[in-house]
């Protein structure tokens, strides 16, 4: 926590390599959440990438209050997925398969790995908002539970009921499908 809080103080002060380091430190996990929320891999690295530059832009005005710097980043990134999702939502769109675009084409690879995918989609659409930003948070932004009660504003029972729900409700909509 130590090294993290002198990297951002760092990059308040515009230290290029400060912020490059939190960059790499985070971009993965913000990725994976952002993924994990809208499903298309090709807008989650554009909403990602505008997570940092807004990071940038706003990071002198970070206060440490007893919140950790990602904590901050995911509430950027929830902001950035609200957005997005509220645009989505006012244009139709058809997504490009990335995957017949490269070379390595398996159809019946291809065909498992969609299904499982719209298995995926179907089963997290049927949890409540609270329980997909736990689902998200925790397992694709890789965050501890306390780390998501300080995000969520929740206390850490709060967000361990809403994972364990949230994985019950899962489970069931793999066994019925």
């Amino acid at each position: 926590m130590q090294n993290e809080e002198n990297l951002v103080r760092r990059a308040q002060q515009r230290d290029e390599q400060a912020f490059a380091q939190l960059y790499e430190e985070y971009f993965d996990k913000i990725y994976r959440y952002v993924t994990l929320r809208i499903g298309d891999r090709m807008e989650a690295e554009d909403i990602t990438q505008q997570v940092f530059l807004n990071a940038i832009k706003a990071i002198s005005s970070f206060k440490w209050r007893g919140i950790p710097f990602s904590a901050w980043l995911f509430r950027i990134a929830h902001n950035q997925v609200v957005d997005y999702l509220r645009r989505k939502t006012k244009r139709a769109t058809a997504p490009l398969d990335e995957s017949l675009v490269a070379g390595d084409y398996d159809p019946q690879q291809m065909a498992e790995k969609r299904l499982d995918i719209e298995r995926l989609v179907a089963a997290t659409g049927k949890l409540t908002p609270a329980q997909k930003e736990v689902i998200s948070l925790r397992f694709a932004g890789e965050l501890s539970v306390a780390q998501v009660a300080k995000i969520m504003g929740k206390s850490e029972g709060a967000v361990k009921a809403l994972q364990h729900s949230a994985i019950v409700a899962l489970r069931k909509s793999f066994l019925v499908a």
